[in-house]
């Protein structure tokens, strides 16, 4: 099957969309599908055309930027012929151009499957409110014309405006695809030798410096964890400079970094052996999330998977992991000293929140994702429909463990 994945950023961006979606495009690949990514040229330095893991890119320069969203002239020519050569059409929201895309799969009589992976919202200020009236009429266009509409759990869809007109009719849930490099022991030491973790208990955070992820939260709860804890240490894991749109909230930061420089360390953004070299010297993990821009929160899985367990915040999507897995606590979203409360207990009693790190990994294996994905796109090709609204097995399977596990503290 010719696949064709839409989205305006795409590796080597880093987030939990194109994170997402190169690990779904991956998995697609290895099961034998032809994918091809179209996506912008963001950074000029990027090639126009590339292959990555079996993954063919298509990248189209922008001529301008408003706010994060892009004007690529080309794009639409380029658009009508990978969709003339493609069974089924895969877009990813929020994006401005998924209208014009789902429109088109209309016209060619192609399947059209939406991932909603977040909302967006943009900084206060006019000119962001008129973008974000724009984008959200785009995404009600694409919603419309699309054939499945997909997301992670049912709880972010019910929650979400826009997901939640789909509930009873076009809707589809499919577990995120999350998988990690293996490590030796070796490099584990390294890392923790390289940070000088020594015996400390470690926090961890993965995220990029953005208004959205909540870090203040986090550095505001610190004081109260450092009494408890003097030694603590806060491994902050992804990109923290020269992030667009976001040079106002790393100012407004720096400050707090200054005055907990000896708890908390910024590593930048780390990859293969490394990223799970950083989950396996960790005590804990942080999701500090202040809005519905995060639906789920895929650093929670690799956490999990390295028995990590988590401190989540109790957002429509966020709280799933915890909540299905028992693995951590959830606490009111913005409230730093629920935060270091539930910080502390993790850290006093860690081993009542570990469970099955092998359960929850095959729970969103790639291979699983994109086996869902083929499914849909299989029964929209031959005329079908896939069933709507119901949870994958591989979420009752994790509630099932976490029922049979030692309870935890947990927020309902």
């Amino acid at each position: 099957m010719k696949v064709l994945e839409v989205l305006t950023y795409y590796r080597p961006w880093v987030s939990g969309l194109t994170i997402y979606v190169e690990r779904l495009s991956r998995a697609l690949v290895e099961q034998g599908h032809d994918v091809t990514v179209l996506t912008s040229q963001y950074d000029p330095s990027l090639p126009r055309y590339d292959v990555m893991d079996g993954v063919k890119i298509v990248r189209i320069p922008v001529a301008l930027r408003i706010s994060k969203g892009v004007l690529m002239p080309d794009f639409g020519p380029m658009a009508w012929k990978l969709s003339r050569r493609s069974d089924v059409l895969h877009l990813h929201l929020p994006q401005f151009d998924a209208p014009g895309l789902a429109l088109r799969g209309r016209l060619l009589r192609k399947p059209v499957v939406l991932t909603y992976h977040c909302d967006l919202q943009l900084p206060v200020g006019l000119f962001n409110k008129a973008v974000d009236r724009v984008v959200q009429f785009q995404n009600r266009v694409a919603g419309r014309l699309a054939d499945v509409v997909a997301t992670y759990t049912r709880d972010y869809a019910i929650h979400s405006p826009y997901l939640s007109q789909y509930v009873d009719r076009k809707l589809v849930i499919v577990p995120p695809p999350i998988t990690l490099n293996p490590v030796t022991d070796a490099a584990v030491r390294a890392f923790r030798e390289k940070h000088a973790v020594g015996d400390r208990p470690v926090i961890g955070i993965s995220a990029r410096l953005a208004a959205e992820k909540g870090v203040e939260v986090l550095l505001q709860a610190l004081p109260r964890v450092i009494d408890a804890y003097p030694d603590v240490l806060v491994l902050h894991a992804g990109p923290h400079k020269n992030i667009l749109g976001e040079e106002a909230y790393a100012a407004r930061l720096r400050p707090l970094f200054e005055q907990f420089q000896a708890h908390y360390k910024l590593l930048g953004t780390l990859q293969g052996e490394e990223l799970t070299a950083f989950y396996r010297s960790l005590d804990l993990l942080c999701i500090c999330s202040l809005n519905s821009t995060e639906s789920f929160g895929l650093v929670q899985i690799e956490a999990m998977r390295n028995g990590v367990p988590v401190a989540a915040c109790n957002l429509p999507g966020v709280r799933q992991p915890v909540t299905m897995t028992g693995m951590g606590e959830v606490t009111e979203v913005g409230d730093a000293e629920a935060l270091a409360e539930a910080i502390i207990r993790i850290l006093n009693e860690r081993e009542r929140y570990v469970r099955d790190p092998d359960l929850i990994a095959a729970s969103f294996d790639p291979a699983q994702t994109a086996a869902e994905y083929a499914r849909v796109f299989e029964a929209l090709c031959h005329g079908g429909h896939p069933a709507q609204s119901i949870e994958p097995p591989a979420y009752d399977r994790l509630r099932a463990m976490r029922d049979n596990a030692p309870p935890s503290t947990i927020l309902t």
